[in-house]
């Protein structure tokens, strides 16, 4: 599988700040009306505030300092210490005293350690994608709420068009009933008309104050603060399963932290019959003066030098260690299963890309539908208040086409707002799945680059 290493982007500061010095503002002075915010803005804050991000940027931070621990085996390390006695020594002393002392320690040579700084170098491989992904879904959820809350709005305004229209066909046919030209279940059908469209109002008032919360929570800003943008909305492109598909962030990083676990068994592996050489290397310095009443001197043939240094490489050869067989078995074992992870994520994204694309295409066909319904519904109202203005032309006489009532206004104003929500639901729900098969077929980095260049 081809593995594509994401490219860091260069940082601007100042854009930061004034990500900064927005969401302050905004966070100091809940009292202030909302303020329109742009969905650029909404993604950018939403990813500097998500904790899956943050999260991300911690493991990746864990990987680089990883990479480092095992690159450090080779560099050596520099210990000093001192011995002070705290009573005069009795007998032998069982240690040469020193006044002062250091040692070096390296790992001079080592092949499984080598496979470690390789299973490393993909830890930060793995981190960094994982981290690009993390940032995809946060653009993905916040894009999606964003889109949402738009259009729920726009669906708010035309269900309190639809009230008042209802307000007036309940005046009208309150009109008829006490002049008994219409009977009272019309007046009650129109009541009941009018409850079900006050319902429609306040399902769709709560799920604007859901999404506000959601963009807030997301924001970090203060709920109801954001006030859609339209225009700052691009058009997402229509793409299908075999347009250009690509590995996703996460199968990518889901690969390249197999690599790393497949490095770590050979690494394991390999450590039951190489060699390992270490280099160590000792300075110190003796003395007498901290045990006066007894000199050390006089239990070696020789007087102990004041200066003593030694140096060499240690070698060890492994003829039989069970614990790192059982440790390469284990190792080996979390390499397949990572193996096996990788081609089930593979298999399911494959799946979901199915799903949605044929979603895609009913979704677009009702999209259509609605659309159409919508056009129709808005040239009979046209017709409706053109014969209501002109009248239909048949005349008065018998068999001539009754002449159209305000009741008929009314209800042809009701029915066209409500194909007018319809089709703006069924071009959210069509937008929404062509955020998903862009996520799935790996091009939210599109998305997001021409969102960023709006």
């Amino acid at each position: 599988m081809k593995v594509i290493v994401p490219v860091k982007s260069r940082h601007n500061p100042l854009k930061g700040w004034a990500f900064a010095l927005l969401g302050a503002a905004l966070a100091a002075m809940p009292m202030l009306l909302p303020a329109q915010v742009s969905l650029t803005t909404v993604v950018d804050l939403a990813q500097r505030n998500s904790s899956a991000v943050k999260l991300a940027q911690a493991d990746l931070q864990k990987a680089q300092a990883a990479l480092a621990q095992t690159k450090d085996a080779f560099v050596p390390s520099l210990t000093f210490g001192s011995g002070l006695p705290a009573f005069h020594t009795i007998g032998f002393m069982p240690g040469v005293p020193a006044t002062f002392s250091g040692t070096i320690q390296s790992m001079a040579f080592s092949l499984s350690q080598n496979q470690y700084i390789g299973a490393a170098h993909f830890g930060i491989k793995a981190a960094s994608l994982n981290l690009k992904d993390a940032l995809e879904q946060v653009a993905l959820d916040a894009s999606t709420a964003y889109i949402e809350l738009e259009t729920v709005n726009r669906e708010l305004d035309a269900a309190r068009q639809q009230e008042a229209f209802a307000g007036r066909l309940v005046g009208i046919e309150q009109q008829r009933a006490d002049a008994g030209v219409d009977p009272l279940s019309e007046l009650l059908q129109a009541q009941l008309t009018a409850a079900q469209l006050k319902l429609k109002r306040l399902h769709l008032e709560t799920r604007a104050g859901t999404l506000n919360k959601q963009l807030a929570v997301l924001t970090g800003l203060p709920t109801g603060s954001i006030t859609t943008d339209a225009s700052s909305i691009p058009e997402i492109p229509a793409m299908k399963a075999d347009d250009a598909p690509r590995t996703t962030s996460g199968l990518q990083s889901a690969q390249m932290l197999a690599n790393s676990k497949h490095k770590i068994a050979r690494g394991d592996r390999i450590s039951e019959y190489t060699p390992e050489i270490s280099f160590n290397a000792q300075y110190s310095s003796t003395t007498d003066i901290l045990n006066v009443l007894n000199t050390v001197d006089q239990y070696y043939a020789k007087n102990i030098p004041p200066v003593n240094f030694s140096s060499g490489f240690q070698i060890q050869f492994p003829l039989f260690d069970m614990s790192r067989r059982a440790k390469a078995k284990v190792s080996a074992a979390e390499a397949l299963r990572a193996t096996v992870e990788v081609e089930q994520a593979q298999r399911q994204n494959e799946v979901q890309i199915a799903e949605l694309t044929g979603s895609l295409r009913e979704l677009d066909t009702l999209a259509e539908i609605a659309s159409l319904k919508k056009q129709i519904a808005h040239e009979q109202l046209q017709s409706v208040l053109a014969q209501l203005e002109l009248g239909n032309g048949s005349g008065n006489g018998p068999g001539a086409t009754p002449q159209l009532t305000p009741k008929a206004e009314q209800l042809a104003r009701i029915d066209e707002r409500q194909k007018y929500q319809e089709a703006l639901d069924a071009d959210l729900e069509l937008s929404k799945a062509r955020l998903s098969l862009l996520r799935a077929l790996g091009h939210m980095e599109d998305w997001l680059r021409e969102l960023h260049a709006k």
